[in-house]
């Protein structure tokens, strides 16, 4: 019996299901070695009954794998493209291309478009260059218009002196700020991220000293090591952050005798000028805290952000003060150097005018007035002064506010009128 070469060698027979967009289905058989492009022309054969009159019809279609939804690679072979017994293959026609536009159309086309343009200055100049002026001071309204953000600094500005004026008129303003400053230390403790304290203390670094870092550093690591390494020799490295006194000293402070009492008149002098040193050394421990307060909240550079922008040749000063300004984006910063510099680092620091009506509104406002009495929000005008991200924080916070909402309400009445 005689056999066809090609049957003896030929792969395994795979029976695959062809189905067409018209909907036409039958099975085809092919073996594996047989390339992507026969199985197709052997398809299109069966699907057009007889014999490929057109050469365009081949290139036109593709073979789709239904199940994965790929498009089959015509220079492979069907065990290439690991197709299996009885897998459904889509034989589909490809989408002509778009038929290039005549140049009548195109024409049309364009005239529609300048009909359709919106006239330039020049066209609007010369269309109303007969029209009578009016309302000339629409544009200078518009920009008398004042953005809250742009004025919530000079009036917290302002608030913060109000309110450590009134706070210093209470008998106990020094153990509520003491308090306050407390709540601050145990905020920072919180804050730190252990971490990255891990990390430092794992590399030989004392606890307290990393912890120091830490917080120096917005709890950066790799610039709380920098900071390490460059004052390992410094003797002042383990002095207490500002405000972080040693209980040692508090105790001591306790344990100190009173003086005893004199019956005398010069006795009575000396306690009324005892009672006037007290007072003033109440006001100074006072100042003192408001100090600590600050220092708590003063700004610190990004000093990756110093570096990138030193590098681009700005002076040391000017890269803080654009970073401070920006509140740290180094981006927004280098647009502000690159730019007019509005605001100035100065503009930060100036408050609202006391004698304007906004201002006094604000005062007048009971809410505004109770809430200046209370140390805490003294600290959030500080905190948003330095950290204006923090602002959504303090609003929602049910003591300071009512203060913020008053504020922003009273703004925004006036800013319409």
């Amino acid at each position: 019996m005689f056999v066809q070469e090609e049957k003896i060698f030929a792969g395994k027979v795979l029976k695959v299901h062809i189905c067409t967009m018209e909907g036409t289905e039958w099975l085809e058989e092919v073996t594996e070695d047989t390339t992507i492009e026969k199985l197709k022309e052997k398809c299109l054969k069966h699907y057009v009954h007889g014999s490929l009159e057109d050469p365009k019809t081949l290139t036109h279609h593709k073979l789709i794998h239904a199940a994965t939804e790929r498009i089959l690679t015509e220079s492979k072979t069907v065990a290439e493209e690991n197709l299996k017994d009885k897998d459904c293959l889509l034989l589909i026609k490809k989408r002509p291309p778009p038929a290039p536009p005549k140049m009548a159309d195109i024409s049309s086309e364009e005239k529609k478009k300048q009909e359709n343009k919106a006239p330039d200055k020049e066209a609007i100049l010369k269309a109303t260059a007969n029209l009578s002026t009016r309302n000339t001071d629409r544009t200078v309204t518009q920009h008398n218009i004042r953005d809250f953000q742009t004025e919530l600094r000079k009036i917290l500005v302002s608030l913060i002196e109000v309110a450590q004026k009134l706070l210093a008129l209470n008998p106990d303003a020094v153990e509520l700020f003491k308090k306050a400053n407390a709540m601050l230390d145990e905020d920072e403790e919180d804050r730190v991220d252990e971490t990255a304290l891990q990390q430092l203390t794992e590399m030989g670094f004392p606890e307290s000293r990393a912890v120091k870092a830490l917080r120096l550093n917005h709890m950066s690591v790799t610039q709380a090591m920098e900071w390490l390494f460059e004052h390992v020799d410094d003797p002042m490295v383990d002095t207490p952050l500002p405000g972080q006194d040693t209980p040692g000293a508090a105790a001591a402070a306790a344990a100190a005798p009173a003086p005893a009492p004199s019956a005398t008149a010069s006795g009575a002098r000396a306690r009324l000028s005892s009672q006037a040193s007290l007072e003033e050394a109440r006001q100074d421990e006072l100042t003192e805290i408001f100090k600590r307060i600050r220092r708590k909240r003063e700004f610190r550079p990004d000093s990756r952000a110093v570096i990138a922008l030193m590098e681009m040749g700005f002076d040391e000063k000017e890269v803080i003060d654009a970073l401070r300004v920006n509140n740290n984006q180094q981006d927004a910063a280098c647009e502000w150097l690159l730019g007019d510099r509005k605001p100035t680092p100065e503009d930060l620091d100036k408050g609202i005018d006391t004698n304007s009506p906004l201002f006094q509104a604000i005062l007048e406002n009971p809410v505004v007035q109770l809430g200046l009495t209370n140390p805490k929000t003294l600290l959030a005008f500080e905190d948003m002064l330095e950290n204006p991200l923090n602002s959504t924080q303090w609003m929602n916070d049910p003591e300071t506010g009512p203060v913020m909402l008053q504020i922003s309400r009273i703004f925004q009445t006036l800013n319409r009128t």
